[in-house]
Parts: structure tokens; sequence; C-alpha cells
């Protein structure tokens, strides 16, 4: 990305994207990194901050990486490169002729809109209104939205009904994304998202866990599940050594879609 010429919606994602990588961050860093002057990016952390995506401090920022996150329309706007080569990734290791569950998020919604350009025959299950309607495009998939409680942060439902619905289908497939990922396993910040992720990978042959690499070492509200019950982890970044091994010990399979020189 040429920093030089950057719009405001493309130096906001810029910042984001450097604040969720230090977690922290001063204006004079970003201010070289994006080469702006400060004052410049000064009013853009006050507009970020309004909007409840940053937390500002004296002379930089910080992102509550454990206790909260943007609503899923403010995600999509981070890290969209990113989340397209992962969800064309994720995408790929769907088979034709299957059941496939996809659960509420701004990258799962990537793998949603890939799996929806391509010629396969399958059935979509999902919780999500967003990858139900790009699912929906394709006429040869089925799409079964489940019911529950709608939560509009994350675009999804998401309650007891949701959770029983998904108990009544067998998968073949679990396509699903998390607020963190360490050693332990995938967490998630919203106890019902967690829960309805529990669903699905207990109705599935294989989970495919989707994650941006801001993701990794990231600890939320609530473990998921643990890293050995994940058959494949997909990102768009290599990860730290320690956590390959941890990958490599649990027997879940790593796909990296890095950016093409």
């Amino acid at each position: 990305m040429d920093t030089g010429k950057l719009t405001k919606k493309e130096r906001h994602e810029l910042i984001l994207s450097e604040v969720r990588k230090s977690a922290a961050i001063r204006i004079s860093k970003l201010a070289k990194r994006i080469g702006v002057a400060g004052e410049t990016i000064r009013r853009d952390l006050i507009e970020l901050g309004d909007a409840g995506l940053i937390n500002r401090t004296y002379g930089g920022a910080t992102i509550s990486l454990v206790t909260s996150e943007p609503v899923i329309s403010e995600r999509g706007l981070t890290l969209v490169e990113e989340r397209a080569r992962i969800g064309k990734g994720a995408a790929g290791l769907i088979e034709n002729r299957q059941v496939v569950m996809i659960d509420g998020g701004s990258t799962t919604y990537e793998v949603a809109r890939n799996l929806a350009q391509l010629k396969r025959d399958l059935v979509i299950i999902t919780n999500s209104t967003g990858v139900a309607a790009v699912a929906g495009g394709n006429p040869t998939f089925r799409v079964i939205l489940c019911p529950g409680t709608y939560d509009n942060r994350e675009g999804s439902v998401l309650g007891e009904d949701t959770v029983e619905f998904i108990g009544r289908y067998n998968a073949d497939a679990a396509i699903i994304g998390a607020s963190g990922v360490t050693g332990d396993g995938p967490n998630d910040m919203i106890s019902g998202a967690a829960a309805v992720k529990r669903a699905m990978i207990s109705r599935s042959l294989s989970i495919i866990l989707v994650v941006t690499h801001d993701k990794f070492g990231r600890a939320s509200l609530e473990r998921v599940c643990r890293l050995t019950q994940i058959s494949d982890i997909v990102t768009d970044r290599q990860v730290s050594s320690e956590f390959r091994a941890a990958v490599e010990v649990s027997g879940s399979e790593l796909h990296v879609f890095e950016e093409r020189e």
C-alpha cells in the first residue's frame, strides 16, 4: 500500500492494523509509519476513539484486546486483503457435495463469499445473516439459516434455540472464527457465540479455524475448544515458532496464505 496517497478510510484501516499488532503505539511512530503529520494522526485517533475502536492515551493509543471487540461491520473494514486471502484459501479446503456449518464473523463471511463463487453443490448451515445472504447467491447451494435471538453487533443469531437447532444436523466441516488464539485453543469474547461454535464443532467431522494474524497470542474471555480439536488453521501470515510448535503437537494442519510479492 502506498502510504503517501491514502484516503482517510485507508489511513484508519492502517492505524487499526498497527495498533492491533502492537497493542499500544505512539502517535510519533504512527505518523512516521503512515507518512503524515502527527496532527493528522491525532485527529484520526479521536475519530477512531469516538467510534469505540481504540482507547486513546496520552501521546498514542491502545486497543482492548481482551475485553472488547468492534462490531462486525467495523471489523470488516480492517485487514481486508488478509481476510480475502484467508477466505479463498479456506474455500479451497471444501469439497463438492459437502455439508458445511459456518459461524458468524468477518473472516468466515469471506470464506462464504469465496465459496459462493465456486461451482459446488453444498449445504450451508449458518447462524449469520450475512453468510446466508452471500451463500444464497449461488443457485446450487442449499442454505439453512438457524433460528435464535438476533445480535446486531455480530450480525448473527445466538442463544439456546440456535444451539439446539444446530444439534439436529450432521456436517462434513465447520468453519469458525475466533476473537483470539493461544496454544490453549481458540477463544471468544461473547459466550453466546462461543456456544454456537462449540455446537458446530460437536456436529462436524472436521473443524477449520480461520483467523487473521493479529488474533494469535490473544486470550479472550472464553475458550471455545482445545487446539487438538481443530483440523485446519487458515491464516494470512507466518506464526511464531512457539505457536507453530503448539500446532504440530496438536495435530492441526496450518495453512498460511501470505501476500505475494
